[in-house]
């Protein structure tokens, strides 16, 4: 890894964490180096810290959520933060009340770190403006989910030792997924070749601005490829039919062992969760030595665990 010699640099602007786009390498390489110590000490043993004692931490998740939540949750936590959690169920936004009202009356109770998820995009950006405190982008809607970016760059890094220069395949709904914005713009940052995968009716117009290379044909979108990154299915943003079904979208563009054997043989396997098992990854496949989408869960909480620690203290 590069950012063993990177030792306090100066982050003048980094106030909150809003998508990796905003970011500059500088930036990049001290969550990465810093997310690591946090893996390395977790490894060892899951301590509780004291580090964000007497800081509030408000989880403000306005889409339903497993993995993200939870690890913010856990990751303040372990840091000694006091942890508020709250649902689109229990805001007022469900009583009329706006966003920006919303983020004024969380202002008033003065928390320390604002997590946001979102289904529109720029929420978090908007709260932001609105609030005293830093605000972590969570997912906003297709836009960024900067801190699943980093989080896949780090378990990447912890199998294959370095980005530069590998071939990592972006596969299936690219158009909504958030997911594939950020590791686009991460990776691509620190040298990745990418490939993204997708049928036509998947591909945003964003996708063109990038240098990535584009593939309708699965096999050979992930072609001597080290890194195979699957994505879901989102049909809760489609608004009109954009698959023929789920049993035509798994033929074609579903991961399974026939289409895993044109990518190298050491190639990983990886997915942000929930995954559908039959629809975008074989259950063969998602639970093989190749896989390390368990991996991408456990470095989840120790990115989150850096990106709260640096910008509680911003």
């Amino acid at each position: 890894m590069t950012n063993e010699n990177i030792k306090n640099p100066s982050l003048p602007h980094f106030n909150h964490l809003l998508g990796i786009e905003k970011l500059s390498l500088t930036h990049v390489n001290y969550l990465i180096k810093k997310s690591t110590e946090w893996f390395e000490k977790n490894k060892i043993q899951a301590n509780k810290y004291d580090l964000l004692r007497g800081k509030v931490q408000i989880n403000l998740f306005f889409e339903p959520s497993t993995r993200t939540q939870s690890s913010f949750e856990l990751a303040g936590k372990r840091l000694g933060a006091d942890v508020i959690n709250m649902s689109l169920k229990q805001s007022a936004v469900q009583k009329g009340e706006t966003l920006v009202d919303t983020a004024v009356t969380l202002n008033a109770m003065k928390p320390d770190l604002l997590i946001v998820r979102h289904s529109s995009a720029g929420a978090s950006e908007l709260l932001s403006q609105k609030v005293d405190c830093a605000v972590i982008n969570a997912g906003d809607g297709s836009h960024e989910h900067p801190t699943q970016a980093i989080l896949d760059t780090l378990t990447i890094l912890r199998h294959k030792k370095t980005i530069q220069g590998l071939k990592v395949a972006i596969c299936g709904d690219i158009l909504h997924s958030r997911v594939a914005r950020s590791n686009i713009i991460l990776l691509s940052m620190l040298g990745a070749n990418i490939s993204i995968v997708a049928p036509e009716t998947l591909l945003p117009r964003y996708i063109n601005s990038y240098k990535v290379k584009i593939f309708k044909d699965m096999k050979e979108g992930i072609r001597d490829a080290d890194v195979v990154m699957m994505l879901r299915l989102q049909n809760e943003r489609m608004l009109s039919s954009y698959i023929p079904s789920a049993r035509e979208y798994f033929r074609f563009y579903g991961l399974d062992e026939e289409k895993l054997s044109f990518a190298k043989k050491n190639a990983i396997v990886m997915h942000p969760g929930p995954m559908n098992r039959g629809v975008e990854i074989d259950t063969s496949v998602a639970d093989n030595v190749q896989s390390v989408i368990k991996d991408q869960v456990e470095m989840g909480v120790a990115s989150r665990m850096a990106i709260l620690e640096i910008l509680a203290n911003r």
